[in-house]
């Protein structure tokens, strides 16, 4: 898989806020499938099950099996390698141009 369909694929699984949250309540800790379906009682578990697959297929989810259990881990990664490669490069340009700014708004107050 290349650099741009793994980053798609970020992107997709992160444009869901529903799995923005499933990604929140992993974030201390690994839980069951039947632990986020009882957090997310208003779903089904087929649909919480759907939201899993979609982040286990970013690589954002990784699953790891006890017995009957399934337990899913965040991988924060891939959230990483986003960071790295599209935020960490234009936030030093944003930082420049609100320096800027404020020099300029400084200088008015004068």
């Amino acid at each position: 898989m290349s650099i741009d369909s793994t980053d798609d694929s970020v992107f997709k699984a992160l444009a869901n806020g529903l799995r923005r949250q499933i990604l929140d309540a992993l974030k201390d800790d690994p839980q069951t499938t039947g632990m986020l379906c009882e957090r997310f009682s208003e779903l089904d578990r087929c649909t919480v099950m759907q939201h899993l697959k979609v982040l286990e297929g970013a690589n954002l989810v990784l699953v790891r099996r006890e017995g009957r259990e399934r337990w899913n881990h965040l991988n924060a990664l891939p959230i990483r390698a986003i960071h790295d490669r599209w935020i960490s490069q234009y936030s030093g340009h944003a930082m420049s141009v609100i320096a800027a700014l404020q020099q300029q708004l400084d200088g008015e107050e004068e």
